[in-house]
């Protein structure tokens, strides 16, 4: 076994599945299964965490920054590697983990949408195998997606999840303990109904959170809880029963493939629309249009 004062390498290992081409914004999800060994990685200029998944216990040298630690990460642990720090890492069984790198400037967004402090002076702190069951469920929630694909819940439901990820963050680990303001109530009557009809009206397309924040100009982290205040559902799955009654009514038109009826009604595809046909309903589009 080597000892924790040998040199790691300095290759980079290559993940078994990145959402690099999902077109993912403000957020980097990559999954790694790796032998024992371990590198040294050049200062990242986003802020990474590292989830670990490994079925197995096994022990992990690190050092980040100016700290090191060894110690036996299990399934659920995680560490953080604030931005622009060097960090190096040695495992001494089979990895695997969930890598996720979120950039400093997304993190200084939301914390100047959600917080009453300067946002560049917001920095989060290193830490080795912690745990924080929200973080490990948006986590392992944003995984999910991952291998969905395009399969999944789509950008809006992402974006969602990565919010949930900062806000999360930004209360827990960083160095000043920022307040997040809360709105209760809800949104009024006349925003609610401006933003439901800009979702009808835009269902065949990619819906953003930030979209809709902005049509009503609102942060996205504001928006998201005053919407579900309103409609008792996220926006995410306003849409997406949205999109199921759309399909609904052009099912009925016979002479439409259910193809077609997928694209149509703002699904990526004709499997994408039967999965959440089937969660909504509880049968398929075919067996919903021969009813």
């Amino acid at each position: 076994m080597a000892s924790s004062s040998q040199k790691p390498q300095t290759k980079i290992p290559s993940p078994i599945v990145s959402s690099e081409n999902l077109g993912w914004e403000s957020i980097l999800i990559e999954e790694f299964k790796l032998p024992p060994g371990g590198c040294d990685l050049n200062s990242c200029q986003k802020h990474i965490i590292t989830l670990c998944l490994a079925n197995k216990p096994h022990r992990i040298w690190q050092a980040i920054g100016d700290r090191s630690f060894v110690g036996v990460y299990a399934k659920g642990d995680f560490s953080i590697t604030p931005a622009e720090v060097h960090s190096s890492y040695r495992a001494y069984g089979d990895d695997h983990y969930l890598e996720i790198t979120i950039p400093p400037q997304f993190l200084k967004q939301i914390a100047r949408e959600t917080i009453n402090a300067d946002p560049d002076r917001l920095e989060l702190t290193t830490e080795f195998r912690t745990r924080n069951p929200q973080i490990e469920q948006l986590a392992m929630m944003l995984r999910s997606e991952l291998y969905q694909g395009s399969n999944g819940g789509g950008k809006l439901y992402v974006e969602s999840l990565t919010n949930a990820l900062t806000i999360n963050l930004l209360r827990d680990y960083s160095i000043t303990k920022p307040q997040i303001a809360t709105y209760e109530g809800g949104l009024r009557d006349r925003a609610l109904l401006q933003v439901t009809d800009y979702i009808n009206d835009h269902l065949t397309q990619s819906i953003k959170l930030q979209d809709l924040a902005t049509y009503l100009g609102i942060s996205q982290f504001h928006f998201s809880r005053l919407f579900k205040q309103s409609t008792g559902i996220s926006p995410h799955q306003y849409v997406m029963q949205q999109r199921i009654e759309l399909a609904k009514r052009l099912l009925k038109k016979a002479d439409m493939s259910i193809a077609d009826v997928a694209l149509d009604s703002g699904f990526n595809s004709q499997s994408h629309l039967g999965k959440y046909f089937r969660k909504v309903t509880g049968m398929t589009p075919k067996d919903y249009r021969k009813k």
